[in-house]
């Protein structure tokens, strides 16, 4: 079965699919194709289990061991976003854009050199840069396996966009916001020595054949922000 990776090249790849809420499981299908893709392997073969710091992974086992591939999951309204990669720990977070209090929230949630930079901002675009530093929050804490316990929301992010950007105050996380389009804001982080490659293996909507090049709501952002 051919493989999607590169040989010496450390790439975090992504998912994007439908979720229409029914059965089977949108992200089933997509764990089980990352899984092929990514481990050679059949899509029976696989197993869907946990590391110990409780992130998400497709395992298979041959010749007496286990050889497992790091994954992470999404969902915002009608869609679900799977990033997987070989190499170690990897983290996604995806939002779609809609109006938002961004410097009320900001208040709330973002230490004060983060709202500094958010109302310096230009307004029309305030709101996508709340969401990109929301999302990469979110997929670090991911990365991590602790999600934002631990004071999440107060861990400092580069300045968004592409390529992976360092996590200030650490050697070993990355992160960075892929463009999607059509009012989507994607954030991929991973644990590695050196800079990750992200690569956007599926769009919306494609089949398997297209890769390579109405449900609820589901957010991590609180919805109601009562105060300054």
């Amino acid at each position: 079965m051919d493989q999607l990776t590169v040989p010496g090249r450390d790439t975090a790849y992504v998912w994007v699919g439908r979720d229409t809420g029914g059965q089977p499981d949108p992200v089933v299908e997509l764990l089980r194709r990352a899984g092929a893709l990514l481990l050679g392997r059949t899509e029976t073969e696989l197993a869907l289990t946990h590391d110990r710091e409780g992130r998400p992974v497709v395992r298979v086992d041959e010749a007496g061991r286990s050889v497992e591939l790091a994954v992470s999951v999404s969902r915002t309204a009608g869609l679900v976003v799977l990033a997987a990669r070989r190499s170690g720990a990897v983290g996604v977070d995806v939002e779609r854009f809609r109006p938002l209090p961004a410097l009320a929230l900001a208040r709330r949630w973002f230490p004060p050199s983060e709202l500094a930079w958010l109302g310096n901002r230009p307004e029309a675009g305030r709101t996508v840069d709340f969401l990109r530093l929301w999302t990469a929050k979110e997929a670090v804490g991911k990365a991590l396996g602790r999600g934002l316990r631990d004071g999440g929301l107060l861990r400092l992010m580069p300045p968004p966009g592409l390529p992976l950007r360092q996590v200030p105050g650490t050697e070993t996380l990355w992160v960075g916001h892929p463009r999607l389009g059509g009012g989507l804001v994607l954030a991929v982080a991973a644990q590695a020595r050196t800079r990750v490659e992200v690569e956007v293996v599926q769009w919306p909507g494609h089949g398997v054949a297209a890769e390579r090049s109405a449900s609820v709501e589901r957010t991590s952002l609180p919805v109601v922000v009562r105060g300054n």
